[in-house]
């Protein structure tokens, strides 16, 4: 659970041309079709040291109502074959923060197997997933000190 609210944490997913605000892995990223909407192309460099350099990555759903947001992997040198990740966003049930879950989809490499694919995914996702909770928090609080 991240100590923010839901609109907090939304304000840093739904940015689809910045996921490097809290994606530690993106050195940069590159909006190359589109303005934000549905259908929106981007490109995306990881920092060195992953087994990529860039992946090419549409947008295929932004739902501002329902905090969700969904993109696939169509091109670039990754590992990430037919990648596809749905972020949501829900009210923790203590109404005190926000529970964001993220799920994917991917195929399996040739010379990859199940476990080794699902565990370097997993391990991106908790990573970010630690990022987004830390700067959430951290603008939550600084809300908090200038409405006081």
């Amino acid at each position: 659970m991240i100590n923010a609210s839901v609109s907090t944490v939304w304000s840093v997913v739904r940015r689809f041309d910045n996921p490097q605000a809290y994606k530690h892995f993106v050195k940069s990223c590159h909006v190359i079709v589109g303005d934000g909407h549905v259908g929106t192309l981007r490109e995306v460099h990881v920092v060195s040291g992953l087994p990529a350099a860039n992946s090419t990555e549409r947008l295929e759903i932004l739902d501002d109502e329902h905090h969700v947001l969904s993109f696939s992997v169509i091109g670039g040198e990754h590992r990430l074959d037919n990648y596809c990740s749905v972020t949501t966003l829900h009210p923790s049930p203590c109404g005190t923060g926000t529970i964001v879950v993220e799920s994917y989809v991917v195929d399996i490499p040739p010379g990859n197997t199940r476990e080794e694919t699902c565990t370097f995914v997993d391990t991106i996702v908790r990573c970010n997933l630690q990022s987004l909770a830390q700067i959430a928090e951290t603008m939550a609080r600084n809300n908090n000190n200038n409405n006081t």
